[in-house]
């Protein structure tokens, strides 16, 4: 996965489309029709950093925890005020950092994207890659994460709820925004 910097003298017309959110909400699906759409690269900042480290997110917080992943995202959003304009789903927590929203709001049009607990457990149903979610009852620690960042997501200013909305539907409203923000 290659991603282009752009020279820092000389900044774009056009910024990133950033979409934020808890896991299962529709980044990465939104996120590459978006980048499909307005022909521009889309990245997935957690593949990214998996292709970087070479193993998995679950294999770095077993093996490195939780600090050190998060640690790679704040690298991770330092970079890309650096890249030519690029769609980029963020992973769930990244935003939890003040330092990286900051970055990200500076980068582009951040986006958070929103959906209930159920759908999010229905979404997510059946995906052991997901740390965070390891536990008995995965609805019920989805909704005490969602609980545990309402204030960190009610921070972002631009919010798209993708419960039942097809995501073509949410990627229009999505360039709709990043049109009306140029």
């Amino acid at each position: 996965m290659t991603v282009t910097p752009t020279n820092p003298d000389q900044p774009t017309k056009r910024r990133h489309i950033i979409l934020c959110g808890f896991m299962g909400t529709g980044k990465s699906t939104v996120g590459r029709l978006i980048g499909l759409k307005l022909k521009l690269p889309f990245v997935d900042t957690d593949a990214l950093i998996e292709a970087r480290q070479g193993q998995a997110i679950s294999a770095i917080f077993a093996q490195k925890g939780e600090a050190f992943f998060r640690s790679l995202e704040h690298q991770l959003c330092q970079e890309i005020a650096l890249w030519e304009p690029t769609v980029i789903a963020t992973g769930g927590g990244m935003v939890i950092d003040p330092r990286n929203r900051d970055l990200l709001a500076g980068a582009g049009l951040l986006v958070c994207l929103d959906a209930s607990p159920g759908l999010i457990a229905a979404r997510l149903r059946g995906q052991s890659h997901r740390p965070l979610l390891a536990a008995p009852d995965p609805k019920q620690r989805i909704a005490e994460l969602l609980s545990a960042r309402a204030a960190v997501y009610g921070a972002i200013a631009l919010h798209v709820n993708t419960n039942r909305q097809s995501p073509d539907r949410i990627a229009a409203q999505i360039i709709e925004l990043w049109n009306q923000s140029a």
